[in-house]
């Protein structure tokens, strides 16, 4: 009788994540404001860098933003208009800037092999260096869809002097206004946090490295050791490649949760997030049709089957199907709690699931008609531009695979 295995194995399974998958269903770390501000002495040259294209919606508040910080040392701003069509880089310049601290660099045509968003960050990062040749503070990547407290950086920088930290990051609030994001947007921060547990990314002696690309700080000598943003140069998934290369060398990261920055971008329908998941899901399953039904199965097996058996059986295998499902859906209630939505959504995660999973297998199909990844206009079909990032977290993306974010640009 196949149903008393199947109910065996996703119990299992869910005992596996909840007490051996590094505590991921916790609330995770959170970055709170400083409560004692930094002395100009302590402070270190930070350069903020920020790749925009077509980012006019936003832009204007992100700069708005950055340029309030109250941090008390020297602070940069660069926008990287990269070939905006909507003038993005025109509304950045028009910013008040009673400081000087913003330049707006006009991005150069994209050379072969880089992704588009890494090469803005270079021609950013490449200015910095011609502000600040001799710095040894800090890099801040951030996106141009995402809005700043103005105690954002001196936390960020006080969290980095005061754990000797190579690069801080953190998962940024997300829109949680339509329908749609109440559905997805959470569940999309769960599964993030299942396959990239962010106990294992801030333990040293564990290999997984994860960062989420809306705050990225790294310090100088982290950059020039892992040879500069060049040595990211084809990554689609371009934060999670900066964390892996910086750990793996040597640094000590960070990884939490923001309630300093919030993205401002809104995904009012499914296929909103739809777009967004599959531009680069099929991306971190490495190409592959193996993983990708590897994945399918674990999907179905840890999400669908336990409701399935709870519901539609009897005796033994309903009973633990039922305790499967209850596992699953206790394990996303600290998520629910974050967005303050109530825990009945958590009844919805096999539909949130299939969803994504849908998502992943229209990015293969994509890719496998050679329509590549696409963003913003751009396509990338080739899989040897992509640098991996699985970093010893691969396994987990048998069960979920995504990314959010601007990650390609």
């Amino acid at each position: 009788m196949l149903l008393l295995p199947l109910a065996v194995l996703s119990l299992v399974i869910w005992l596996g994540l909840i007490f051996c998958h590094g505590r991921f269903w916790q609330a995770g770390p959170v970055l709170a404001p400083l409560r004692t501000p930094l002395r100009a002495a302590d402070c270190p040259e930070v350069c903020v860098v920020v790749p925009a294209r077509d980012e006019a919606p936003s832009v204007v508040e992100c700069v708005r933003s950055l340029l309030a910080q109250d941090y008390p040392g020297p602070l940069h701003v660069i926008v990287v208009d990269d070939n905006s069509t909507d003038g993005t880089g025109r509304l950045a310049r028009g910013v008040p800037d009673p400081q000087r601290r913003l330049t707006v660099v006009t991005g150069r045509t994209r050379p072969p092999g880089w992704s588009g968003k890494l090469w803005a960050v270079s021609q950013g990062v490449t200015r910095a260096r011609e502000l600040v040749p001799d710095s040894s503070g800090f890099v801040l990547l951030t996106d141009a869809d995402i809005t700043h407290d103005p105690r954002h950086v001196s936390t960020l920088v006080a969290k980095a002097q005061a754990d000797h930290l190579d690069q801080v990051s953190e998962m940024v609030e997300l829109n949680c206004a339509s329908q749609a994001e109440r559905m997805l947007v959470p569940a999309f921060v769960f599964f993030f946090t299942l396959l990239y547990p962010f106990a294992r990314v801030n333990n040293p002696r564990s290999r997984v490295a994860g960062a989420a690309g809306g705050t990225v700080l790294v310090r100088w000598s982290a950059l020039a050791r892992i040879g500069g943003i060049e040595s990211l140069r084809g990554a689609l998934i371009d934060d999670c490649t900066l964390a892996a290369h910086v750990k793996h060398s040597g640094g000590r990261i960070y990884l939490g949760h923001s309630c300093l920055a919030r993205s401002i971008r809104p995904y009012p329908r499914p296929i909103d997030i739809w777009r967004m998941v599959a531009r680069t899901a099929y991306v971190q399953l490495d190409y592959s049709p193996l993983l990708l039904l590897a994945t399918v199965i674990g999907m179905v097996l840890v999400w669908v089957i336990p409701m399935q058996l709870a519901l539609f059986t009897h005796g033994l295998p309903c009973l633990l199907g039922a305790g499967a499902w209850v596992m699953s859906m206790a394990s996303y209630t600290p998520t629910l709690r974050r967005f303050s939505l109530s825990p009945a959504w958590a009844m919805l995660l096999p539909v949130i699931a299939g969803f994504y999973t849908l998502a992943t297998i229209g990015s293969a199909l994509d890719h496998h008609r050679g329509r590549g990844v696409i963003w913003k206009s751009r396509a990338y079909t080739d899989p040897d531009g992509a640098i991996s990032t699985h970093n010893g977290a691969k396994g987990a993306a048998t069960v979920i695979n995504h990314t959010m974010g601007d990650d390609v640009g």
